[in-house]
């Protein structure tokens, strides 16, 4: 009788935030190409602190639903959303305990992601990859977890690739790898400055377009976490 039941999860005012966007995209009200108001003007309307509405909005951005473009604001992308969804949990049927699968495919996608931003990389791809990276820095230096800062980071390779494919791929996968990262305690705090260190030298191989060092450094990154991967 007990497993009929489901665990009650207290939103967070980012989670109710999140959810509205959501709502707003699949009901058609927000489309793709709208830009959202400020975080200000955002603020005031939920009710809650600018850090809240900018946790949200960064999350958002995590899972493609907008992207924010340097002196554009946020822009609605909406695709994905169906990524936010867990699309691959639901259409391929992955059991929990695979998780080296999700590893491999991982890093068959990262690997080509750095090489091809370090071919492609734009201005705007190196400022929101550098973004991401202190959004990273940030909540290592607060104690966090950053998984999904983390992931983040690596997110906006997969797009500065100019690969819309790979990033969709990046996307979809996902929701997936936060959940055996959180459910398997992969990302340790004493791993964190090194994770860190290396992130920094993927991004100044893209930065300085070189796509062999990109990829060889990218390789070297995940090494640990395939290792880690196989024991399970």
């Amino acid at each position: 009788m007990l497993d009929r039941f489901n665990e009650i999860k207290v939103e967070s005012p980012v989670d109710k935030i999140i959810h509205q966007v959501r709502k707003l995209i699949t009901t058609g009200e927000l489309r793709s190409g709208d830009k959202l108001p400020p975080e200000r003007k955002l603020s005031e309307k939920f009710g809650v602190g600018r850090s809240v509405v900018r946790d949200a909005i960064r999350k958002l951005e995590f899972y493609g639903i907008v992207k924010t473009q340097p002196q554009s604001g946020t822009v609605i992308e909406g695709m994905g959303i169906v990524a936010l969804e867990g699309l691959i949990t639901d259409v391929l049927n992955i059991e929990e305990t695979d998780f080296n699968s999700l590893v491999e495919t991982r890093i068959l996608l990262e690997i080509e992601s750095a090489g091809k931003a370090a071919e492609r990389r734009s201005t705007d791809d190196i400022v929101m990859i550098q973004s991401a990276l202190k959004a990273y820095e940030d909540q290592i230096a607060q104690g966090g977890s950053a998984v999904e800062e983390d992931l983040l980071f690596h997110l906006k390779i997969a797009e500065a690739s100019g690969n819309s494919v790979l990033k969709s791929l990046m996307l979809i996968i996902t929701p997936d790898i936060i959940k055996s990262f959180t459910r398997l305690n992969v990302c340790k705090d004493d791993r964190n400055k090194f994770t860190l260190a290396q992130h920094r030298e993927v991004l100044e191989h893209i930065v300085a377009q070189n796509p062999t060092a990109a990829q060889e450094a990218m390789r070297n990154h995940l090494k640990d976490i395939l290792d880690f991967s196989k024991r399970k």
